[in-house]
């Protein structure tokens, strides 16, 4: 058993705007970064995410970036110490978001969020859920601003 999870949603805008609003730190922090995003989503580059229901700004490593097609992140699992004897106390380790964005017929976008690599566990289990959670309401929050121009995270958290 892998522990992994796919969102998807449409979001009535061409799918190069779709990109940029994902892409650009700037865009990203209007709507879903509630603490700021730093960097832009590049091939290589590690990127500063902050949160207010998460404080304190982490790194995001970009792994692979094709514009206006798809965008593959690694970031630290949310999930504890391990809980099996064998592995090594708090020992840290990584999950693999990937976004990808499918153009349709009509003009909207297809965003489709995946996510994997959690440990086999209950703690992993309960991480991979709360993400979950996470990129829904991401995706929620997309649509809001690109469409109507709406932060639906503002106030949300504090």
């Amino acid at each position: 058993m892998e522990l992994k999870f796919k969102v998807s949603g449409r979001i009535a805008r061409p799918v190069e705007d779709v990109f940029e609003a994902v892409a650009d730190p700037a865009k990203l922090s209007a709507y879903f970064t509630t603490g700021g995003a730093v960097g832009r989503l590049e091939t290589g580059a590690t990127v500063q995410w902050d949160f207010a229901d998460f404080p304190g700004a982490f790194p995001v490593e970009v792994v692979e970036v094709e514009p206006n097609r798809r965008i593959v992140l690694r970031w630290e699992a949310n999930d504890g110490p391990p809980e099996d004897s064998q592995a090594t106390a708090g020992a840290a380790y990584m999950t693999t978001v990937v976004f990808t964005f499918e153009p349709l017929d009509d003009g909207r976008t297809l965003v489709t969020i995946e996510e994997s690599g959690w440990r086999e566990t209950p703690t992993g289990l309960k991480a991979a859920f709360g993400n979950c959670q996470g990129w829904s309401q991401m995706l929620a929050a997309l649509k809001a601003w690109v469409e109507y121009g709406v932060n639906l995270r503002e106030g949300f958290y504090v």
